[in-house]
């Protein structure tokens, strides 16, 4: 074959990377828990149903609340009747005293008690008007603060009431998708019972648990590889989240990672390539991803022998580099060798040994 069909392999070095598995997870995810008793008259859809911002999501039966506001409404306007009912006798007071009103009777009699009897009463301290209308303006005054203190009351468990029927509706806080049910069309809740799981799966990330060790190398913003589960796809990640505190008996710190739009579904597994600059630095000969062939799970590349014909050769692959392009070898080659820069499909061999 043409020189150019083969490759020289090369060594390279640089900082050791740890593989940490974590999972896929929404950029946001909240469980939205019934806030009152009572049965499910309602739910908008199922896993996987995209709603927008405030979407009615679950619903509660409703009837008895509302009949309550009712019962609230009409005692509103019973109080306010009886605010206005004191504001006339208030104003009556103020420009018709009960002190000064005449009693019953009419003519001689009447007149009499109007220009002698009252008169006389307040002369020898029998009587005093001016006490007596003082404390019929202080009583009108106190029923209208009565009345207003009634529908302040009656106003605060109307307000108390919405509250409650509010929360027997279930809103979406964002837009998102159902990711799980808990209940369905008719079952009997209460609160803080689970009733949907609900996420925004437009963003998505990467939790994983770092080892306290490897904690110091990483800082928000920094740039890194990970591998999905789907496809062996390598995609880059940025650092996100670093949590405060560590695992007290695990002694790991959680990190989040910001993955592309796209590529990955919630709860998939992925793996994080985290530098470890706590150890040495490590030389490992590099190939083309181009130049692996797999036989079933075993990776092997075919090597120039020295009679000029490659030969299939078993290798253990380490990590893919930076760009996509080459993969380090932890054993079975050597810097130096030349292999198949693209074995055609047609090859066929048998394995040999690593050279040491």
């Amino acid at each position: 074959m043409a020189d150019s069909a083969y490759f020289v392999v090369q060594q390279t070095q640089g900082v050791p990377h740890v593989s940490l598995g974590g999972t896929v997870v929404p950029y946001k995810e909240v469980t939205l828990s019934a806030q009152l008793p009572g049965r499910v008259n309602y739910l908008a859809g199922i896993e996987g149903d995209t709603f927008k911002e405030s979407d009615r999501l679950v619903e509660l039966d409703d009837s008895e609340l509302m009949a309550k506001r009712q019962a609230a409404m009409a005692q509103l306007a019973n109080a306010d009747a009886q605010l206005r009912n004191a504001g006339v006798q208030y104003n009556r007071e103020l420009w018709s005293p009960k002190s000064k009103s005449a009693m019953g009777g009419m003519g001689m009699p009447n007149l009499f008690d109007q220009m002698f009897t009252r008169p006389m009463e307040d002369a020898f301290g029998d009587r005093d008007q001016g006490a007596e209308r003082s404390a019929d303006i202080y009583s009108s005054r106190t029923n209208i603060q009565q009345a207003q203190n009634t529908i302040y009351r009656v106003q605060a468990e109307i307000r108390a009431i919405d509250a409650k029927l509010r929360d027997a509706k279930s809103l979406a806080p964002f837009q998102g998708v159902i990711m799980k049910k808990f209940v369905e069309v008719g079952d009997t809740v209460q609160p803080g019972q689970p009733l949907l799981k609900y996420a925004d799966v437009e963003y998505l990330q990467i939790v994983v648990d770092v080892p306290g060790r490897l904690r110091p190398g990483l800082n928000e913003g920094m740039m890194l590889r990970a591998e999905l589960d789907v496809g062996d796809r390598e995609v880059p990640v940025r650092v996100a989240q670093i949590f405060p505190m560590a695992d007290a008996q695990r002694h790991t710190v959680t990190i989040k990672f910001d993955l592309p739009q796209g590529v990955s579904a919630p709860g998939m597994y992925a793996k994080v390539l985290v530098p470890d600059f706590n150890a040495p630095a490590r030389s490992n000969p590099i190939i083309p991803n181009s130049a692996i062939r797999y036989n079933g799970s075993l990776p092997g590349v075919y090597v120039e022998g020295e009679d000029g014909k490659p030969t299939l050769r078993l290798i253990r692959v380490g990590e893919k580099l930076p760009g996509g392009g080459f993969t380090t070898v932890l054993s079975g080659l050597q810097a130096g060798e030349r292999i198949l820069r693209n074995p055609p499909l047609d090859i066929s061999t048998g394995w040999t040994t690593p050279q040491q």
